[in-house]
């Protein structure tokens, strides 16, 4: 995608990724804003509601106080306008009696044998009407009887008189009533005036929380409002059957203001009970009667009093109405503020990109090699200092491009030819061997490869210098240079005084004629600051293709022929062959089986004894390494030792033997009563890393499990003449762990021998030819005699090796050198055959 279409999509995608944010940002803050505002609008509104609920509590209770003392006027003016007893009053009496006295109805009370009935009213309903089953008023009944003071705890209690609360009366459930009862004793009835309906309940219709929430249903938003009873709403209704009626007093009704249109009475309730218990305000939203509604309830709790939860129904539609409108709103603001800004950043990009084109297109012209070309644009932006610098870049470019001509021919000259002799040099020979080869296959015609070496020129250089001796080889390759058809010759200096000469189109005859030519021209004498100075040369020739196809490989031959010439003399040519090489080609090879065969672990391990010739006891074996190779056979260790030592195969050698050994002597001794040890011989190579040294030995004894105090290294004097101090510590952190350490071949070293009491030493082993030039008339014994007292000084061991006669062991014994090795107990032995030793020799 181009930068002139990346820019208003980048600035389109950040735009509308920020409005879509800011957008979601204020869709929740106007969503909060709104509910914060409707629990206020709630609060205000269930505040009022509670307040005219506990004031209409407070102003029931001082008019129900009111109705009964005027109640209690109305006993005492019917007292004195009836007879005493009541069979001598008629019903229509109470009735026009009522009138006068301005109440409701007037009933008379009197006791049977076992219960207070009605026994005249003004109200058919309350004759004959039981109070047994009334609870505490037919309790109040029988204390008024008694002519005690009520005591029940509810309604007003006077001298002989008790009014009870406003309930609904059980005569007639239709009406609510609000009574009084006044007991003197002068009569032979209780006298019961109340009031009904209107009378009763004007207060609470004239200032009763009612008209309040009628009100604040008719306002936006509000759909109902409700007071509930939470000690009887969602429970069983409390239904009173009394007189053949059934109906549920006042103070048990689950609602007692207000209306329950959007009805979810199980919900509901579980919210009324948690607001309560919590005394925390508790809402939910839920689709009832077709709306979307948000129902709060408010827990109230009054000083005095049963509490209350006050229930507002919200019309919820109402908020997401307006959220979406506001949401509209912001949609269509954003889709202006996206169309101006993709606006502005088509006008942005276009001012941007136009230039960048322009540059580009000229930047262009300057990479397909159009330098020094210089372009213009009118900026005083970064734009127009880019320009600048392209135009400097263009002009640097084409003087670099001139420079670069100019000194191509140098370059590759430098490249491909010596700078000391002029000659090619190697790079230039790798190259075109391919181009050689195929020259010559194409004419039938063969190659001859001349190595040359200059005899005694190091010799030169040192007494002369290495000015001087560059000097005298640029002498040496104009020599060659003369004797040299160049047209079917090439000249290359391998290196230091090393010269290969191809010569293309040479047969044999021809290579020989040449030959002879270069070595009576190098031979003749040279001066160096007035001395004659004579030199030689040595070359080697190998030809292509009768010896080889591989360029390489001729090369090598050429190489080998030349060192052939050197070892020969020197100052002579001589022609590769391979029996001539075969000397060389033996190496290599011996270089590889041996890697392999150390590599697939086919190196094996023998073991010669360690006797203790006074007891007869085999205490240890020396470990050696054996290797019979495929092709060459029974390699001797005197000749693959070495190798391994001078190509780096002699740690992987030593970890081979030491794992082999260790193993077979754990094994070994895992049956006998007497444990063998063993002893490795370490090389100066496994010092020159003292820490990988031991951390390989501790690993390999745990490995095999064999116990250091069985384990013995063997190192000869030329490691310890270093007496370097990581060697010492080496040493004396193995021997502090159980391991011996012996000095093997002792004797045969030339330093001073009083390194050996600074030293970490155990054993001292006596070198073979010291014994084996021992002889049956005890002569030549004076060297095994003076390592004997030595080591006996030094309080070490000491153990000759090479015992091969009798007479041998009956000198080292009398010397009390009891410790011995040799073919005259033992050659070294494979595993199997140093069993059957065991078990031979310790009959």
């Amino acid at each position: 995608m181009s930068i002139k279409k990346k820019i208003p999509l980048i600035f389109f995608v950040l735009v509308l990724f920020i409005l879509i944010v800011n957008n979601t940002f204020h869709y929740i803050r106007s969503k909060n804003q709104l509910l914060e505002n409707n629990q206020r609008e709630i609060s205000v509104i269930t505040n009022e509601v509670s307040f005219q609920v506990e004031k209409t509590r407070e102003g029931s209770l001082y008019v129900e106080n009111i109705l009964g003392r005027d109640l209690r006027i109305a006993c005492l003016t019917i007292e004195q306008a009836l007879p005493a007893t009541y069979q001598q009053i008629t019903n229509d009496q109470l009735r026009k009696l009522a009138s006068e006295v301005r109440v409701s109805h007037i009933t008379l009370l009197a006791k049977t044998a076992n219960d207070i009935i009605g026994v005249r009213s003004s109200d058919p309903e309350e004759i004959n009407m039981s109070t047994k089953g009334w609870g505490y008023w037919y309790k109040a009944y029988q204390q008024l009887f008694a002519l005690k003071p009520v005591s029940v705890g509810k309604g007003l209690t006077l001298p002989h008189y008790w009014s009870g609360p406003i309930e609904i009366a059980s005569s007639d459930p239709d009406h609510i009533d609000k009574w009084g009862y006044y007991y003197d004793g002068t009569t032979n009835y209780i006298i019961n005036p109340y009031f009904r309906d209107k009378e009763v309940l004007e207060f609470e219709e004239r200032f009763g929380p009612g008209k309040i929430i009628e009100g604040y249903t008719k306002e936006r938003g509000i759909l109902e409002i409700s007071v509930f009873n939470p000690k009887n709403f969602g429970k069983k209704s409390e239904v009173v059957h009394l007189n053949g009626n059934s109906y549920i007093r006042i103070s048990a009704r689950p609602i007692w203001y207000g209306t329950y249109k959007y009805r979810n009475i199980n919900t509901d309730a579980g919210y009324i009970k948690k607001a309560v218990n919590t005394k925390k305000v508790q809402s939910y939203n839920k689709n009832l009667n077709k709306k979307r509604v948000l129902k709060t309830f408010v827990p109230v709790f009054p000083k005095s009093g049963q509490p209350f939860v006050i229930g507002l129904v919200y019309n919820y539609g109402l908020i997401q109405q307006e959220l979406r409108h506001e949401l509209f709103m912001h949609i269509l603001l954003s889709l202006g503020i996206m169309l101006i800004v993709f606006i502005v950043s088509l006008i942005f990009s276009r001012s941007i990109t136009q230039p960048i084109a322009y540059i580009a297109e000229q930047v262009n012209e300057i990479a397909q090699g159009n330098f020094g070309k210089h372009f213009h644009l009118n900026r005083k932006d970064e734009l127009g200092l880019l320009t600048e610098n392209v135009n400097a870049m263009s002009t640097d470019l084409q003087r670099y491009v001139e420079d670069l001509h100019q000194s191509k021919a140098l370059i590759e000259y430098q490249a491909n030819h010596d700078p000391l002799t002029g000659f090619l040099n190697r790079r230039y020979l790798q190259e075109n061997l391919s181009s050689i080869i195929s020259q010559a296959d194409e004419k039938s015609k063969g190659v001859s490869v001349l190595f040359l070496d200059m005899d005694r020129f190091k010799q030169v250089n040192d007494s002369y210098g290495h000015n001087k001796g560059d000097i005298l080889l640029k002498i040496i390759a104009a020599r060659i240079k003369d004797c040299v058809d160049e047209k079917n010759s090439l000249l290359i200096r391998q290196g230091g005084d090393e010269f290969i000469i191809v010569l293309r189109h040479h047969n044999l005859e021809e290579t020989k004629t040449m030959t002879e030519r270069l070595i009576d021209t190098l031979k003749k004498p040279y001066i160096m600051d007035g001395n004659e100075v004579y030199l030689g040369v040595s070359i080697g020739i190998s030809r292509y293709p009768e010896q080889t196809n591989n360029w390489n490989t001729l090369i090598s031959y050429a190489d080998m022929a030349m060192y052939n010439a050197k070892k020969n003399g020197g100052n002579k040519a001589i022609f590769y062959s391979e029996k001539s090489m075969h000397s060389d080609f033996d190496r290599p090879r011996l270089e590889a089986h041996l890697r392999r065969a150390i590599e697939n672990k086919k190196i094996e391990v023998f073991y010669q004894p360690k006797i203790q010739v006074d007891t007869g006891l085999v205490f240890g074996a020396e470990a050696l390494a054996r290797w019979t190779d495929e092709e060459f056979g029974n390699v001797s260790p005197v000749v693959f030792i070495p190798i391994a030592e001078e190509t780096g195969f002699i740690q992987p050698l030593w970890e081979l033997v030491m794992e082999k050994s260790c193993e077979q002597i754990s094994k070994w001794n895992q049956s006998r009563s007497h444990p063998l040890s063993v002893s490795v011989n370490f090389s100066a190579r496994q010092f020159q890393e003292p820490e990988l040294m031991l951390r390989t030995v501790k690993k390999i004894l745990k490995e095999t499990k064999l116990s250091p105090e069985h384990f013995e290294i063997e190192i000869t004097e030329s490691i310890l003449l270093t007496n370097s101090a990581e060697i010492v510590e080496s040493l004396q952190s193995m021997q502090n762990q159980g391991i011996a350490i012996s000095i093997d071949d002792f004797g045969t070293g030339y330093s001073s021998l009083s390194y050996l009491k600074d030293l970490p030493i155990n054993t001292l082993k006596i070198d073979k030819c010291f014994i084996q030039n021992i002889n049956a008339s005890f002569e030549n014994t004076e060297i095994p005699e003076a390592i004997i007292n030595l080591a006996r000084g030094l309080h070490l061991d000491v153990i000759a090796e090479g015992v091969e006669k009798e007479h041998q062991k009956e000198f080292l014994l009398s010397k009390n050198c009891v410790l011995m090795q040799g073919y005259l107990f033992s050659k070294p032995l494979s595993s199997a055959e140093f069993e059957r030793f065991l078990s031979d020799f310790e009959k």
